[in-house]
């Protein structure tokens, strides 16, 4: 965390002429009305995913054809779960094993790539994604499989600095797309499963220099620096033991793997939180704040503001680390979070305060219901694997659960519309058999303490796109997908929704109905969020193409109704056939 590895290429300007000449500001970043540009994660920092361009709409959508294609060649063609950037006529799109391309939007020729160069000893938990990057100034940002952040120069690729964030050798490794706030650089850290500490760290994003830095486990002391890079305590996260019993708080996990939101209106940056590690909940008696939770933290200070726990003491590895979604309702700025574990959560984005909480899948069997007057989920005691020191001493008894561990959601984000006032979320119905082991922390190794096997829980479907109305609870329409759903979705002003599917294709669906109204084979399965743009007057919608991700991995039953599946690395780029 500490070292530094910042490098200032021979021959470039100083930093100063850098920052003068940057054409990509945090006044552009959260401008929500430019629709030439994606400049973050999330389609705008709030996360909606929501575009106002109508060029496109329910009645045009069936002209949608390719503009163009890119490959992302080599032998390297697993998970592609990255958002394309689009700013300044260029796309920045990241792709498996730390590479990242730069693309003409006109012609869809390469301009360059950067291959990070991967040490072979690395360890990812779940495929070798990436899932974007930042642009600010004249850089283009994104974390690497090594647990190192890289900014290249938007218009060469050349290096401008690097930074090493954290140990890969002790399961450190960064996969999700960085956030600008308030003109801070914000990262997370993967790498749950291997007893890492989770953290956020902000950062001057035109050097790298660290700013300030944020356990998110309970007992582990804050930092802030100064511009020498020296440390002070930026306080204690909670209070040592309050909720980590013994020394567990010390390999603890609750990483933050899948990146932050950041809404203007408030002035906070919100962070999901994955599982406590390790995943038997007996050896860690207590909440485990502030694992499977939502963070709210000051962007400049990483000071957290408020906390919401969706699973305490987490048994079933229910990662929190879901994005955090702002929108308005009622007059009120709040947050919607469909949660790993099954439940779809409306939070007050200023407070922390529970407003509502329902379930959006079929079959939650670890909880009955979570009370909304103390935000605490209603266990069911029965259905929580039990402690193997109890029985045998090798394995505890097997319960089956639902969701699966995977989760009624997983990486894939979903989308809100404020024409519709509805979230369409990608939803997967499955269950899990699952018993806890003993186990014991070694650096770098897998850190559970339990198996598992997951299983379908229908014949026909497991994935399912679902509109939810986050006033009433209710799913106002669903579409059923015989894999599980693992890509993003958009929605726009034009009426739709588009998402992509394992089987490979990109859909576009109407935003009040649901009903399908055109579809295209990219060639692999499609695990990455579509955006869309203008240029020229026309719009365009992007998706990347490449079948991965933790389903092969972990799947179990799951993995084996989906091994016919392609892999690939693409990304496709559409427009009308015809000028509207």
């Amino acid at each position: 965390m500490k070292t530094r590895m910042t490098i200032l290429l021979a021959g470039l300007a100083p930093l100063a002429f850098i920052a003068q000449a940057a054409d990509i500001t945090n006044a552009m970043i959260e401008n929500a009305k430019d629709t030439k540009n994606v400049l973050s994660f999330g389609m705008g920092t709030q996360g909606q995913r929501y575009s106002t361009l109508t060029q496109i709409n329910t009645k045009t959508v069936g002209q949608l054809v390719p503009a163009w294609s890119f490959s992302f060649g080599g032998e390297k063609q697993r998970g592609q779960e990255s958002q394309p950037i689009i700013a300044n006529g260029k796309m920045f799109v990241t792709a498996s094993y730390s590479r990242i391309f730069a693309i003409d939007l006109k012609t869809g020729n390469k301009l360059w790539k950067y291959e990070h160069r991967l040490p072979e000893a690395i360890m990812p938990c779940c495929d070798v994604v990436n899932r974007g990057a930042a642009v600010y100034g004249n850089l283009v940002i994104f974390g690497t499989l090594d647990a190192q952040l890289v900014a290249l120069d938007q218009n060469t690729g050349k290096i401008v600095w690097k930074e090493k964030v954290d140990d890969y050798a002790a399961g450190y490794s960064m996969t999700a797309a960085p956030l600008i706030a308030k003109g801070v650089l914000i990262t997370g850290v993967s790498g749950g499963e291997f007893g890492i500490v989770g953290r956020v760290e902000g950062r001057d994003p035109l050097t790298g220099e660290l700013l300030w830095t944020r356990p998110t486990v309970e007992g582990h002391m804050g930092y802030r620096y100064d511009k020498e890079g020296k440390a002070t305590e930026a306080g204690v996260t909670g209070t040592v033991n309050k909720s980590w019993p013994g020394e567990l708080w010390k390999t603890g996990g609750a990483s933050t793997w899948m990146g932050g939101t950041y809404d203007p209106a408030t002035g906070l940056a919100y962070f999901g939180t994955g599982n406590p590690a390790p995943w038997n909940s007996h050896l860690r008696p207590g909440d485990n704040l502030y694992s499977s939770s939502t963070v709210a933290l000051d962007p400049t200070t990483g000071q957290i503001k408020w906390a919401y726990q969706n699973t305490p003491n987490d048994s079933w590895d229910f990662d929190g680390a879901n994005e955090f979604v702002t929108f308005d309702m009622n007059g009120k700025r709040y947050g919607g979070k469909a949660d790993r574990n099954g439940f779809f959560y409306v939070i007050d984005a200023k407070t922390g305060q529970l407003q509502n909480a329902f379930p959006f899948v079929n079959k939650i069997t670890w909880a009955s219901s979570i009370d909304l007057k103390t935000g605490r989920p209603n266990f069911i005691a029965a259905n929580r694997p039990s402690d193997p020191t109890k029985g045998d001493g090798k394995k505890g008894s097997t319960v089956f659960a639902a969701p699966a561990f995977l989760g009624a959601k997983n990486q894939m984000p979903m989308a809100y519309s404020p024409q519709t006032g509805l979230f369409y979320v990608p939803a997967n119905e499955w269950g899990m058999e699952i018993w806890n082991e003993p186990i014991t922390y070694k650096k770098g190794g897998a850190y559970l303490g339990a198996g598992f096997t997951i299983k379908p829980l229908n014949e026909d479907y497991i994935g399912a796109l679902r509109a939810v109305d986050p006033k009433t609870g209710k799913i106002v329409w669903e579409n059923k997908n015989s894999a599980p759903l693992w890509g993003g979705v958009m929605t726009t002003a034009g009426g739709l929704v588009f998402y992509g599917t394992p089987e490979g294709y990109l859909k576009a669906v109407d935003a009040k109905s649901g009903k399908e109204l055109w579809k295209f084979q990219t060639g692999s399965g499609v695990v990455a969020p579509p955006v869309t743009w203008e240029d020229g007057g026309v719009q365009y919608v992007a998706v990347v193409s490449g079948w991965g991700g933790a389903v092969p991995l972990w799947g179990g039953e799951v993995a084996k109704k989906v091994n016919f599946l392609e892999q690939g690395g693409s990304v496709w780029v559409f427009k009308l056939a015809t000028k509207i």
